[in-house]
């Protein structure tokens, strides 16, 4: 074969040459507007041709992708949907999300996430965030550097290993970060260019992923133990050195890693757990929100957990501090959690307890007062220590059983159920079955969302105690006022607010929290209640009351084209 000569190989032009400038408008998301280009614009930016002629407004662009959306077949389907329009044009997504939060929320987060996670390596179009292995070890700032965007002010960073219910989902961990972000704009108001989702993909002990031959995540077994807390160490020395100024949101980690992190790096960063502390103050919301309905005081309140993980965990802490608030004796807190998990109750006598369940262990003195031997039956349980909350974090579908709730319902007029487990199919009994077994006095809460339940007559609206009504807020909050700390007593504040936006025609209906499409509202107050806190307890900006809400309400972004 001829061979091309040097000289002509020189003269040669690369076939697909374009203009840098040009792919840069259409290929980056964040400058992208599709056909809402204005026809002074398509003429500036050498766009002419490029798109079809008729300019459309941007509610018109919404219009047209939620027909797009209402055409697909399934959820997973119109995650991928979505996903593709964050990936071509980021405003017209959160509009389209802004716009219908309530609808969108469980497509893009939980439930639907859950099985996106699953089917991450399979579905994968366009990558997102920032991936450290242990290959990175060494050079974790370099990594972190090549963000597209520098100025980073949130990051959510998982492990992969707790994926909602679902367990350890290896790469397709990154799905959580990502959709958590997603919230965090939407909801809060914080802008893309400033969010950062992160994988440590640390390995996986999940043998379907390791056994799949397209799996894209690092194919070894998990690192734990020393090397496991080296590589967490590096990720934060270098977020210190990248991003300064980020809030940074530990996710979806192993229950006795969950805590072991927070409490490592709460004082030198400015980090939370939204699966210990959001969890816990969404709950405590729908709990002083069913205090209006019960009549009983907070101060008054017997939670039993049915789970005792980080979440249980997490939930107990945040009510006991708001009971011992609300003017709760040490008698009555040391009788107000009781705590039970796969081998019964929790209690002191029992050999091998974890410490995060040592905390809330009953002691031998408290058992007897309740007749307790320690060997009884979920229902029994209920039957001697007369709870007014059940709060389920078990990831087991069926573990309220008719018995117990039945059990429940006898012991307290308006029995207050919290089957939180998500997605749906792991919910430890349905809103149907709650009302049905109490009769329809009972009041539900799900970690997932569900549907009004008909019964008796009655229409009951299911309120989610959902976690998104917590953690866009505090995430603002701290990045207004430039915390260097987050601590349990904004995730109590921003408890007590939430419950204050429970309208009296939402309480009538049996729902324990707002409705989603209130979210963005709902920040803005969370946000103003941590911003005054930071600045009273010495964690933050300085920003006198009158100035608070117009501050944060200016650093919310609402998605529009400029």
């Amino acid at each position: 074969m001829a061979t091309v000569p040097d000289t002509q190989r020189a003269e040669t032009k690369p076939v697909f040459a374009c203009d840098p400038y040009l792919a840069e408008i259409l290929c980056n998301p964040l400058l992208n507007r599709g056909t809402a280009f204005t026809d002074e614009e398509r003429d500036r930016l050498g766009l002419r041709g490029l798109l079809p002629p008729r300019v459309l407004e941007i509610h018109e662009q919404v219009a047209l992708e939620l027909e797009h959306l209402h055409a697909k077949k399934d959820d997973l389907e119109k995650f991928i949907g979505l996903v593709a329009l964050q990936d071509r044009n980021e405003v017209l997504f959160y509009r389209v999300l802004v716009e219908n939060l309530a609808e969108l929320m469980p497509i893009v987060y939980t439930p639907t996430v859950g099985l996106a996670c699953q089917r991450y390596s399979h579905i994968l179009r366009k990558p997102r965030g920032i991936w450290l292995t242990p290959d990175d070890i060494n050079r974790i700032p370099d990594v972190l550097r090549n963000s597209p965007h520098k100025d980073i002010r949130l990051i959510v960073v998982t492990d992969n290993e707790r994926i909602l219910g679902l367990g350890d989902q290896g790469a397709g961990g990154m799905g959580i970060p990502v959709g958590k972000l997603a919230l965090y704009v939407g909801g809060a108001g914080i802008h893309p260019s400033k969010c950062l989702p992160v994988s440590l993909d640390v390995g996986t002990d999940n043998t379907a992923l390791l056994d799949d031959p397209l799996y894209l995540g690092v194919r070894q077994r998990r690192l734990r133990n020393k090397p496991y807390f080296d590589m967490v160490e590096a990720f934060v020395m270098g977020v210190k050195q990248v991003f300064p100024h980020a809030v940074v949101q530990w996710e979806d980690f192993h229950k006795n890693i969950a805590f072991e992190v927070l409490d490592r790096y709460r004082n030198r960063l400015s980090c939370f757990n939204d699966d210990i502390q959001g969890t816990s103050g969404v709950v405590l919301a729908g709990v002083i929100s069913a205090t209006r309905v019960t009549k009983v005081p907070l101060a008054e309140q017997r939670a039993a957990f049915l789970g005792s993980g980080a979440a249980g965990v997490g939930i107990a802490r945040l009510l006991h501090t708001a009971m011992k608030e609300a003017g709760a004796s040490r008698e009555v807190l040391q009788r107000s959690q009781i705590m039970i998990d796969s081998k019964g109750l929790v209690h002191h006598g029992r050999q091998g307890l974890e410490p995060s369940k040592k905390e809330f262990a009953m002691s031998a003195e408290v058992m007897a007062s309740f007749k307790l031997a320690g060997t009884e039956s979920f229902a029994e349980i209920i039957e001697k220590v007369r709870p007014t909350v059940l709060i389920g974090t078990t990831a087991t579908p069926g573990r309220f059983t008719e018995e117990a709730i039945r059990a429940f319902g006898k012991v307290c007029e308006r029995p207050v159920i919290m089957p939180l487990s998500n997605p749906n199919s792991k919910a430890e009994c349905t809103p149907t079955e709650a009302l049905r077994w109490t009769e329809g006095r009972a009041l539900v809460g799900t970690g997932s969302p569900f549907p009004p339940v008909e019964l008796y007559g009655k229409t009951y609206e299911i309120g989610q105690a959902n976690n998104v009504f917590i953690f866009p807020g505090v995430g603002l909050g701290a990045i207004v006022a430039e915390a260097h700390q987050i601590t349990d007593e904004m995730f109590l504040a921003a408890a007590k607010v939430l419950a204050g936006c429970v309208s009296e025609d939402r309480l009538a209906v049996g729902a324990l929290y707002p409705s989603q499409n209130d979210l963005r509202q709902i920040s803005r107050k969370v946000a103003a209640a941590v911003v005054r806190l930071a600045r009273d307890r010495g964690l933050g900006k300085i920003i006198p009351d009158g100035e608070v809400e117009e501050t944060v309400a200016g650093n919310m972004w609402y998605p529009e084209y400029q």
